[in-house]
């Protein structure tokens, strides 16, 4: 398959364009010992990582429930602007993504982010960068679902045909396979997909 024909590339955020495992640790680690209960551990890292704030805070108090309700009043109350201080830009992501543009591609994000999406766009200009972007404010169902790319879809005038999805997780994995676009997996090897990333060059490399 010649991804250089796809005039569309979709972008994931958290271990795409950015780093935020540290920031996503501290964030949810507040609320969990805030509400009453210990520390995460990987696994939990490893799910809150990839889903929204409202499955995360489900997902790590399934077996509190008596603490649930104060750890949706500790996330009411937290401001994640100031935990993104622990966030970094992946390298190259901004010179890869105009360097996209300026050869005619149409460039989007669809993430799971929900209400942290706004000011991350903000603080990094997001919305010069991308002509579309989706979050988990957007659509009923965040993925895995089809809703969010097919939005994109929509508001660009574009098919499957045109588009390549750019993820780090099995999330997105199942979202490439949902809406029938291929996948450039990015440092995750483990990832069912011809197409795999180190960089955001070796991005460059496949697309053009």
């Amino acid at each position: 398959m010649d991804l250089s024909k796809r005039g569309l590339v979709i972008f994931d955020c958290d271990g795409v364009l950015f780093n935020s495992l540290e920031a996503n640790r501290a964030f949810y680690n507040e609320i969990a010992t805030r509400a009453g209960r210990g520390p995460l551990n990987e696994d939990e890292m490893a799910f809150c990582h990839m889903h929204t704030a409202l499955d995360s805070i489900n997902y790590l108090f399934k077996d509190y429930p008596e603490l649930i309700d104060k750890a949706f009043e500790v996330y009411d109350g937290l401001d994640y602007s100031d935990f993104l201080p622990y966030m970094t830009m992946e390298p190259g992501m901004k010179e890869t993504v105009n360097f996209l543009r300026k050869n005619n591609k149409l460039t989007a994000i669809s993430t799971n982010r929900s209400t942290t999406m706004p000011k991350l766009i903000e603080l990094y200009g997001l919305d010069e960068l991308f002509h579309e972007i989706v979050c988990a404010l957007d659509v009923k169902r965040p993925k895995p679902d089809p809703e969010g790319i097919e939005l994109i879809f929509d508001r660009l005038g574009c098919t499957s045909k045109d588009a390549v999805y750019v993820g780090d997780s099995k999330v997105d994995e199942d979202t490439a396979k949902a809406v029938c676009i291929p996948l450039i997996a990015y440092k995750n090897k483990e990832l069912d997909t011809p197409f795999h990333a180190e960089s955001f060059k070796d991005i460059e490399r496949l697309l053009l």
